[in-house]
């Protein structure tokens, strides 16, 4: 689901090692969707297998039934491919891909047989490369008989680059993991609650423009703890990356809900100048 007409208000942080790399495209598979709750089976009876593993981190998620306090420690310090793509990714959010250059497809075959995690980082040709990014986990994957491969990935932790250690044949940075810090006195609940009536009014009068039915929304936070929710009203910002790399790196919860609550509030009062026009002037 993604909300249009939003604003961007800030950029996000910049690494002077700008890798923008266009090879690797996110892609409709359809043929490889699964539930979110199928998703989220098939990511625990992996983790099951992977005790051992030398890159081990709890999952964030966006359900309460999911919701983990063994989070890995932010001073933590460990190696993680990176994949710069013009996409922002949060944690609890399903990302579809394509793997088609040849380096990233070693990636993929070392992946493969070892940890099935990478880092997602927001680049493009005008701000660089970020450095904060989201670790995406390969939850199900098809390889093609020209060895490319369609792959469908889980945002768990977020981290931050602190030292890039090779950049061939892909790049390899060390990174530390991000955590929200406690929001005090802020009542989040109260700004959930918020940020979801925006959420489901922006909806109404976006189906309204589009000539569709005006239902009202169902239940968007679906049991969601305020953080995760936080997370997912950021993934539905599609079209504006740069804002979602400024929640993304945010580190409290109150106030990635403040700003979404504002370009909520913003877009809402687009759409309702928009729906205005349209009830004045029917014909155009």
């Amino acid at each position: 689901m993604a909300l249009p007409q939003l604003i961007s208000t800030r950029k996000p942080s910049l690494n002077p090692n700008s890798t923008a790399l266009s090879s690797l495209n996110a892609n409709n598979l359809n043929s490889l969707s699964k539930s979110p709750s199928s998703l989220d089976s098939l990511l625990h009876s992996r983790r099951q297998k992977r005790r051992a593993a030398s890159l081990k981190c709890s999952a964030s998620s966006f359900s309460e039934k999911h919701h983990n306090t063994n989070h890995p420690k932010s001073d933590d310090v460990v190696e993680l491919p990176l994949f710069p793509l013009p996409l922002v990714l949060f944690p609890g959010a399903i990302l579809p891909l394509q793997i088609f250059e040849f380096r990233y497809r070693i990636m993929m075959h070392t992946l493969l047989h070892t940890d099935l995690r990478f880092g997602v980082i927001f680049s493009d040709s005008v701000s660089g490369t970020a450095e904060v990014g989201c670790v995406g986990e390969i939850v199900k994957h098809e390889r093609l008989v020209d060895d490319r491969f369609f792959l469908i990935c889980k945002g768990q932790e977020r981290f931050r680059v602190t030292n890039v250690v090779r950049t061939k044949p892909y790049l390899v940075a060390e990174v530390t993991w991000l955590e929200d810090r406690p929001s005090g006195e802020e009542d989040v609940e109260a700004l959930s609650t918020e940020v979801e009536t925006y959420m489901k009014d922006v909806i109404r009068l976006s189906n309204r423009l589009n000539g569709k039915p005006e239902k009202e929304a169902q239940d968007l936070r679906r049991n969601m703890f305020p953080t995760p929710f936080s997370f997912f009203v950021g993934s539905t910002f599609e079209g504006a990356p740069r804002e979602q790399q400024a929640l993304l790196e945010l580190e409290d919860t109150a106030t990635r809900l403040k700003r979404e609550k504002e370009t909520l509030r913003n877009t809402l009062n687009y759409l309702s100048a928009a729906s205005a026009v349209k009830d004045a002037f029917p014909s155009s």
